[in-house]
């Protein structure tokens, strides 16, 4: 089982408790996890400033946050992809070559969500390159699931239409998970660009509470509800239960057990 993931910046909830949450489910239904830390992925999408090495501090922080939130790294491997790449040349990249030799230009921009840029006429190169080397991520380091965010569907895709290809029989599963939305109304995914969308893994108390008053959560509105997708998805997934801390004048702490209690 594989997933990628470019060491950008600060981690949120959503990519630093419900990976952790998917993970774990994995690994315990017998799924050895490879972990694709995409540092050359990170710096052709010049995250860090193309600083491979300010991206590999932010690898390595990335990783111990997710050792912190209880991610059983027993059967996890982290492979950096820059040392696999350069260690295997010979292998991987005749696969980019191969793929990109088998798919049309405009098939490749369409994936080009997967850095998180709109297709345009001055997009860099490296927005034609980058799905051809993740798509060869997939049958290079040999995974049978890919495990990734709805983001990256697109070219989970292009793998299986690939299998197509090459008469290859057995395609990858893919296993999307749903994307968090930001705090605000109407974000659809949180934003590392946008220190309101998103509460982060190194956020202190204060500010998860004022952002948390300030998110968008109406009374009586379930649907595109931040705050209930949070409770939902994040605290009943990770802990089972949710609690609401009260002061006695309105009735004290209440627990819930189930989100149909809470919505």
């Amino acid at each position: 089982c594989y997933d990628g993931f470019e060491p950008s910046g600060r981690i949120h909830l959503a990519q630093g408790i419900l990976k952790a949450i998917y993970v774990n489910r994995l690994t315990r239904a017998g799924c050895k996890f490879v972990f694709w830390v995409a540092d050359w992925f990170a710096m052709l999408n010049e995250k860090m400033g193309g600083d491979l090495k300010k991206i590999r501090v932010v690898g390595e922080y990335m990783i111990e946050v997710w050792r912190a939130t209880g991610m059983d790294l027993s059967n996890v491997e982290f492979v950096w992809s820059s040392e696999a790449i350069n260690e295997r040349a010979a292998e991987y990249w005749p696969i980019v070559m191969d793929i990109a030799r088998k798919s049309s230009v405009s098939r490749l921009v369409r994936c080009g969500q997967i850095m998180a840029r709109e297709a345009s006429a001055d997009m860099p190169a490296a927005q034609i390159l980058y799905p051809a080397m993740q798509c060869a991520d997939i049958f290079f380091l040999k995974a049978d699931i890919c495990q990734l965010g709805m983001d990256q569907r697109k070219v989970n895709m292009l793998a299986r239409e690939y299998c197509d290809k090459i008469k290859r029989k057995f395609k990858p599963v893919v296993l999307s998970h749903r994307m968090m939305p930001g705090l605000l109304q109407g974000q659809l995914k949180a934003s590392k660009s946008d220190p309101n969308s998103a509460i982060f893994m190194d956020d202190d108390a204060a500010e998860v509470a004022r952002k948390v008053r300030k998110a968008f959560c109406p009374a009586g509105v379930i649907e595109g509800n931040p705050v209930l997708d949070y409770v939902k998805y994040l605290a009943f997934q990770a802990r089972g239960e949710f609690l609401v801390r009260r002061n006695e004048d309105h009735g004290g702490d209440k627990l819930y057990v189930s989100f149909e209690d809470v919505s």
